[in-house]
């Protein structure tokens, strides 16, 4: 076979596979070898002619095949990427591929990025976004630790339920690793150093999280020391209000006042045109005889002298309500210390407020009856009329009502007084200033004005035979209760006493109806200095009344039949305060005691026991008060089921000085007002 032969053979059998250049090339390279490794030396020595021809046609065989692999190798590298390059501009060509990739064109960066997040992901960034600004102004933080520091301090091992697993498997541990042949192994000491340096991790992480909670404790002291600054603030504000809104009401009643004199003015203008009208009188009226004569001499001389009932009619009494009631008081704290007021010289004998931050009328047994703005915390004038101290009184909206130890119960409208601190003058001058609205709380207490009052006195009640020492206003029904031993029920329209009670009479009644003890009267172990009042106090609801004598008896009253249906028998001493709702009567006694009765069963429902006699009480909705002979009032909190003092015993005590003894107490709303023997009155939030 030549040269052309072998040549065209080979490109016969690379022809069989034409997508494969290896599966030609590759058989036909090892055959060319194997038939040369093949050939044995003895048959090349034995025909060296004959060989010569082939090896000549072997090495032509291995160089056409080299050259054509290494053309085919030269072409493998280009044609790939030519064929792939037509792959494409294939596809390019392809109407859907270019409308994508012009779309693709046409969006942002930012578009493309945003399209390949899913909902989550988006809102996640969102929300962890930071402005360049907040990067820039990163506040310098105080804490040692860092996020992923507090973050591994926090992980779950270290909670209650991972200490006692950890706990327990570390004992379990303990028990089987201590045994005494793997103590001196290199296995236990590596394991005793991975415990320790386990625990000082656990201390590290302790250490920790006792750091992290000491800054938030900083961080809620920081918050509530903010907190408290805009409590202040408001409290202020509050109070700015409040004033405001007394000076607004004080000019509502300066305008109703004047709208009522210029309707009296009109109406007696209309009047005085009607009987002055021509043709209003004929000839004949002109005309007197005798008989007219002697009816007009009659009457002249009765006409003179006011009946009671036009007298009662002429000065009877108008109620002012307050449109609206502080609340300033209800956000102080308990036993805050609002004001501090000198009002006399002596003892404090009786005084009643009408609502927080209002009007305080207050007797004292220098003689003097003194009306008090208690938001201006200023006196507004004195009461003159009675010629003995006051004992009892109260404080009923605008009206008055004043018992006294000359016999008589009088009854004043405040809202009559002619200086108003908050501002209003109606009745004076505006050119009249007295200074008293530029007064420092500081100096010493300003007289009112003279005269300031005249107008308040409304009528005079006098039937009692000796001192008063109790009363209620409720209504148009007042009750009050002498030392004579009676009680006397009084009609404000007509001005006098409308029924007698005899309380010694009803205890004899009650005793022989009884056939008991039970009813009568009873000596009591226990009697004040000096004497206790006959009657202690008295309360009036329509047609019921309660009244504490000081044989102890607290007995209720029927006022329209006027007998005692029901003695509540339990105190040893007199009783000296009352009051009820309601279901419960509250009663206190210089028995040391305050009890707490059903009126639904006559029977005790709670008492309280102290250390001093009890010589006033009063509660609202959520506390009961009461002075026991002590430099503080006592607090009984109804809700929470606690007692607590508060006065001035408490605050002034840390500066060391002793104040007078409380006796008189007085509270609405948590708004406490008490008076003690020195003359002075304290104001509290309770």
């Amino acid at each position: 076979m030549d040269d052309s032969d072998l040549h065209n053979a080979f490109h016969d059998e690379a022809a069989v596979g034409e997508n494969s250049i290896l599966s030609v090339a590759t058989p036909a390279y090892p055959l060319a070898f194997e038939s040369l490794l093949s050939a044995s030396p003895t048959s090349f020595a034995s025909s060296s002619a004959s060989s010569s021809r082939g090896i000549e046609a072997f090495t032509r065989k291995v160089t056409t095949t080299a050259s054509h692999l290494a053309g085919h190798g030269g072409d493998s590298a280009g044609n790939p990427y030519h064929n792939a390059m037509g792959q494409v501009h294939k596809q390019l060509s392809r109407p859907v591929v270019q409308r994508r990739m012009f779309s693709m064109a046409r969006t942002s960066p930012t578009d493309l990025v945003r399209s390949k997040f899913s909902t989550a992901e988006i809102q996640s960034r969102a929300l962890s976004f930071l402005s360049d600004d907040m990067l820039q102004h990163i506040p310098e933080d105080e804490n040692a630790y860092s996020l992923f520091q507090g973050f591994q301090a926090t992980f779950p091992e270290l909670t209650e339920d991972g200490k006692r697993h950890r706990r327990r498997a570390s004992r379990g541990r303990k028990m089987i690793e201590e045994s005494p042949g793997t103590a001196n192994t290199p296995q236990h000491l590596h394991k005793l150093k991975k415990g320790r340096s386990t625990l000082m991790h656990e201390l590290e992480m302790l250490s920790i999280r006792k750091n992290m909670a000491s800054s938030e404790i900083r961080e809620v002291d920081n918050k509530i020391a903010n907190l408290t600054g805009m409590r202040r603030i408001l409290l202020e504000r509050l109070a700015n209000l409040e004033q405001d809104e007394a000076l607004l009401e004080h000019d509502i009643v300066d305008m109703e006042n004047r709208i009522d004199v210029a309707q009296e003015l009109v109406e007696e203008a209309e009047s005085i045109a009607a009987a002055t009208a021509p043709g209003a009188r004929s000839d004949e009226d002109d005309l007197v005889t005798d008989q007219d004569i002697d009816e007009f001499m009659s009457k002249s001389v009765y006409e003179k002298i006011p009946s009671v009932s036009n007298t009662s009619r002429q000065k009877r009494h108008k109620t002012n309500r307050r449109k609206s009631m502080p609340v300033l008081h209800e956000h102080f704290n308990p036993g805050f210390g609002i004001r501090e007021i000198k009002a006399h010289a002596e003892q404090i004998a009786a005084l009643d407020f009408d609502v927080p931050f209002g009007t305080m009328v207050s007797a004292s047994l220098d003689d003097t009856v003194k009306v008090w703005d208690l938001n201006a915390g200023r006196c507004i004038g004195l009461l003159e009329g009675h010629t003995a101290s006051v004992r009892a009184l109260q404080v009923e909206d605008n009206i008055l009502v004043t018992g006294s130890a000359d016999a008589t119960v009088r009854l004043w409208d405040l809202s009559k007084a002619h200086y108003d601190p908050q501002g209003s003058r109606f009745g004076r001058d505006d050119e009249e200033d007295d200074g008293m609205a530029f007064e420092n709380p500081d100096d010493q207490p300003v007289d009112p004005p003279e005269g300031s009052m005249a107008d308040c006195p409304l009528f005079v009640l006098q039937s009692h035979v000796d001192e008063i020492t109790a009363l209620h206003l409720r209504g148009n029904t007042l009750v009050s209760g002498s030392s004579d031993k009676t009680l006397r029920q009084w009609d404000l329209e007509k001005g006098r006493c409308i029924q007698t009670l005899d309380v010694m009479w009803a205890a004899a009644q009650a005793s022989a109806s009884l056939g008991s003890g039970e009813g009568t009267w009873r000596q009591t172990s226990r009697q004040a200095s000096g004497g206790a009042d006959f009657v202690g106090a008295l309360q009036v609801f329509e047609s019921a009344l309660a009244c504490g004598t000081a044989d102890g008896m607290v007995r209720l009253w029927d006022l329209r039949s006027g007998q005692v249906h029901r003695s509540l028998v339990g105190h040893t001493g007199p009783v000296t305060c009352l009051q009820f709702d309601d279901v419960h009567i509250v009663t206190g006694s210089l028995d040391r005691s305050i009890r707490i009765w059903d009126l639904r069963t006559g029977s005790i429902f709670d008492a309280y026991a102290y250390e001093n006699p009890i010589t006033s009480m009063m509660f609202d909705s959520r506390r009961i008060v009461s002075a026991a002979c002590e430099d503080v009032v006592k607090v009984y909190d109804k809700t929470d089921s606690r007692q607590w003092d508060c006065g001035a015993g408490i605050t002034e005590s840390e500066d060391g000085r002793t104040p007078a003894v409380v006796d008189h107490v007085r509270i609405r709303d948590g708004y406490m007002v008490e008076g003690r023997r020195d003359g002075l009155i304290g104001v509290w939030a309770c």
